[in-house]
């Protein structure tokens, strides 16, 4: 059972954009046409992983679904990990979901609504290190196509966040709290940054999951 229906379901994610597009509820549509474009060209890849899982090639697992590193308690004296935290959204998913979470978040250079894009980049020797850290711990229960699929993971969850973002901007900020105006049009444009960045170290990041298992 699904703790919350579709929740990484990146083309049903695209349908509820296309239907913010159409409400237009915040009357913002004009002035974010380049992301709207951004996030449009990129609807095709956003079939990828769901069509590997309806083909039987991505098993669905127990996942935690939101695993940004704040979700993680460490220890304040020797900084160890002792949990995860914020379980409400754990329920059948796909493992590389959970990993391209976690990238989105730990492999940006910056804080997710970061204005200057400048200070954007995705790191790619973090995401080294997170493959090394996540296949030395569970690459042997992972089937031959997860770990094929852990860098499309990262786009696909980057691309999805961005998206949700913008969503929510042409909505009118009505899911995602914000502190200031545009919060979630600059929270939507990291993403979109951080996919580029991604694009263009395509090849690295396949290589970089390849030498590591």
């Amino acid at each position: 059972m699904e703790t919350i229906p579709q929740f990484h379901d990146t083309p049903a994610r695209y349908l509820a954009f296309h239907r913010a597009i159409l409400q237009n509820v915040a009357t913002r549509k004009e002035q974010v046409s380049r992301e709207i474009d951004f996030v449009l060209a990129r609807e095709d890849f956003s079939h990828t992983l769901m069509d590997l899982q309806a083909a039987g090639e991505l098993p669905l697992r127990v996942t935690h679904n939101d695993t940004k590193i704040n979700n993680v308690l460490f220890d304040e004296k020797t900084n160890k990990a002792l949990c995860v935290i914020d379980l409400d959204t754990v329920m059948p998913g796909l493992s590389v979901n959970d990993f391209g979470d976690a990238i989105r978040f730990g492999a940006s250079t910056a804080t997710e609504d970061e204005r200057d894009l400048s200070n954007v980049h995705f790191d790619l020797e973090l995401y080294k290190t997170y493959v090394k850290g996540y296949l030395s711990t569970c690459g042997q229960s992972l089937t031959k196509t997860e770990k094929a699929m852990l860098p499309t993971g990262a786009k696909m969850m980057t691309l999805e966040c961005g998206m949700r973002f913008l969503a929510d901007h042409l909505a009118g900020d009505v899911y995602f709290h914000i502190s200031r105006e545009g919060q979630n049009l600059d929270r939507a444009r990291t993403q979109f940054r951080l996919v580029e960045e991604m694009e263009k170290s395509w090849g690295q990041m396949h290589i970089v999951v390849e030498q590591t298992h």
